[in-house]
């Protein structure tokens, strides 16, 4: 029998250390060769360690989480002969973790027409509720100067409202068990019933408590925690957001993907992207980066584009190269290539590194405003918020137009108010022409 020391071979790039970021053996597990022992994390890529040889795992160098220097050992095995020491060979990149491909930033007039529908329901609720706010506690006071230990339960059928149904439901309260006057149960009625009981039928209803739970920081999570630590520490934010009206631009889009053929679907993303790219060749201080350390701007020639993209385990962020030279039709088959990309593990470290400048979207989830986190060293980003429809007043008549925010947070090191201002109100021009935008060099 002999030992055999898997030492850290060197992954490249200078990198010192990695990280354990997930253990495939334990002590005594055999192992094959080429088998899959352990996932390092490095700055740029989640790399997967596998044995050279078979047999016996014997030690293991520490717990996930743990840094690993380059060059010490990893895993001891015990083979069943010598062993050849390994030749060097470069390791080939490669990502563990999967992002998705972007949402897409769609209508979504039905959805809120609903919400709007429920909304009203529970205005019209809440205004019952306040014409009576006073009975609840007068109820109450007469049941216990009467002595009665509960409200008497109703044997006939319960008459109650939807609203009332629902918000009983959700506190677990038997309706059978409210008392009320009239012909239903009223806002009024319950509110009496839960005073009297002190809360505790929405206490007895509650789900079983949870558990707490300890997560280690660890790998992709870890490295996202230091980032934005280090950016909020390093960087003077500051936010402006800019309402756009994107009417003509879903018409447009609309139209487009009509006539589309074996081209990719176009979303808004894309045009999105071609206007930030367009008008950035007039505001170089902001597509730029920063090193704070050397005291040095970069204005980038190239606009760089980062794509925020959450992943099951963290936000990762693929880049599209050169977007100012290229077109809608280009940069949404760019985002369909990067996400296969990235699904199948063969982005490479080119792909998610370089950004000169970020744009995060978070589809319909996305809400009325946000004050995103710059991906340092770049010195802006550019969230876009939720499409919706509204009322605006136009040549004094009312219509119903299609709205978008966007908010950029800027670096206010490198970045001054009225230079992100100008940018915002010429990246309004462009999106809400869409002709101008899509005629743009």
């Amino acid at each position: 029998m002999a030992r055999y020391e898997f030492k850290l071979p060197d992954i490249g790039e200078g990198i010192a250390e990695a990280e354990i970021v997930a253990w495939h053996v334990k002590v005594g597990d055999s192992v094959g060769e080429d088998q899959q022992i352990a996932d390092m994390m490095t700055d740029k890529a989640t790399v997967e360690m596998e044995s050279p040889v078979a047999g016996k795992v014997l030690e293991v160098a520490g717990e996930v989480g743990d840094m690993i220097p380059i060059g010490s050992v990893l895993v001891v095995i015990e083979t069943g002969g010598e062993v050849a020491a390994p030749a060097e060979e470069p390791i080939a990149d490669g990502m563990a973790e999967v992002p998705e491909a972007l949402e897409e930033l769609v209508p979504t007039t039905d959805i809120e027409a609903d919400e709007r529908r429920a909304t009203g329901e529970r205005r019209n609720g809440e205004d019952r509720r306040e014409e009576e706010r006073d009975e609840p506690d007068r109820r109450v006071g007469e049941w216990r100067a009467q002595g009665e230990p509960e409200p008497k339960a109703e044997t006939q059928a319960v008459q109650a409202s939807p609203a009332v149904r629902r918000r009983a439901r959700d506190l677990g309260v038997d309706l059978a068990a409210v008392k009320y006057a009239g012909d239903r149960v009223r806002h009024a009625d319950l509110d009496a019933y839960l005073l009297y009981h002190g809360g505790g039928a929405a206490a007895r209803a509650s789900a079983p408590q949870r558990r707490d739970e300890t997560v280690k920081v660890v790998g992709l999570r870890r490295k996202i925690a230091e980032n934005m630590q280090e950016t909020k520490r390093r960087i003077p934010h500051f936010t402006l957001v800019e309402e756009y009206d994107v009417t003509a631009l879903e018409q447009t889009r609309a139209m487009m993907n009509l006539d589309r053929g074996a081209l990719p679907k176009l979303t808004m993303l894309p045009f999105l992207i071609v206007a930030m790219a367009k008008t950035l060749a007039d505001y170089p201080q902001i597509n730029a980066t920063y090193d704070d350390e050397a005291q040095i701007i970069t204005r980038c020639g190239a606009v760089h584009m980062g794509m925020a993209t959450q992943t099951p385990n963290g936000l990762m962020v693929p880049v599209i190269r050169d977007a100012e030279r290229r077109d809608v039709w280009d940069i949404a088959a760019e985002i369909l290539r990067l996400a296969e990309a990235a699904r199948t593990g063969k982005a490479s470290r080119d792909e998610l590194s370089g950004s000169t400048i970020t744009i995060s979207s978070l589809g319909p989830m996305g809400g009325i405003t946000s004050t995103p986190v710059i991906n340092r060293p770049e010195v802006a980003i550019v969230a876009v918020n939720k499409l919706r429809e509204m009322p605006v007043v136009i040549d004094g008549e009312l219509e119903i137009r299609k709205l978008m925010n966007l908010s950029l947070s800027c670096d206010h090191r490198v970045v001054d108010g009225w230079d992100a201002a100008l940018f915002m109100q010429d990246l309004k021009k462009a999106i809400e022409s869409p002709l101008r935008l899509l005629s743009m060099r």
